[in-house]
């Protein structure tokens, strides 16, 4: 069976990985406003990162991945909810890097439902996510195929490739696409 373009290399995905948990950790206080106690997003997170430093061996994240993935469903928030989801794609990253970018997705989906009164948020949160992103992780997500492209993924034919998730990753992949900037 072939491997999924999907998937990235394990060093990739642990760079990725990184970079996942930041865009996550960004909205993380939108669902812990509403669930203060439920720890499952934080915890995702928390792997996530320590998977990202290799402290965590990869097969046994890939089983994992999916602990605390209720925790979208028990708000009533949609920010709240795509907040949690954020965390759960980022913790996803460990079986494929194109995890990440539904990571990001989420995040700025929760951030602008958050802002409804800020249209520009979910431009603002793309922006803050592309400026934190290192040249290595800018690198390994370019190699990913395009949203919609590839059925071997989460970013085949389906909810990541449809709405404003969609809409979110082709922007994200868009902005990948261009040269990168040299420091002024």
């Amino acid at each position: 069976m072939a491997k999924s373009s999907q998937a990235l290399s394990e060093s990739d995905r642990r760079l990725v990985a990184a970079w996942a948990a930041d865009c996550a950790e960004r909205v993380l206080r939108i669902f812990e406003a509403e669930r203060p106690t439920d720890g499952r997003p934080r915890a995702a997170i928390a792997r996530t990162r320590a998977y990202s430093r290799g402290e965590l061996d990869t097969a046994v994240e890939i089983r994992q991945r999916f602990m605390g993935g209720g925790a979208a469903k028990e708000v009533k928030s949609p920010a709240a909810a795509a907040a949690a989801r954020a965390a759960g794609q980022a913790a996803a990253v460990c079986h494929m890097g194109a995890h990440a970018l539904g990571a990001a997705a989420y995040a700025v989906k929760a951030a602008s439902l958050a802002s409804p009164d800020r249209p520009g948020a979910a431009d603002d949160e793309v922006r803050w996510q592309l400026m934190h992103m290192k040249a290595e992780v800018r690198t390994a997500l370019r190699a990913l195929p395009r949203v919609g492209e590839d059925r071997s993924g989460p970013l085949g034919p389906g909810l990541l490739a449809s709405g404003q998730l969609g809409i979110i990753i082709r922007d994200l992949q868009a902005a990948l696409s261009l040269p990168d900037r040299k420091p002024d």
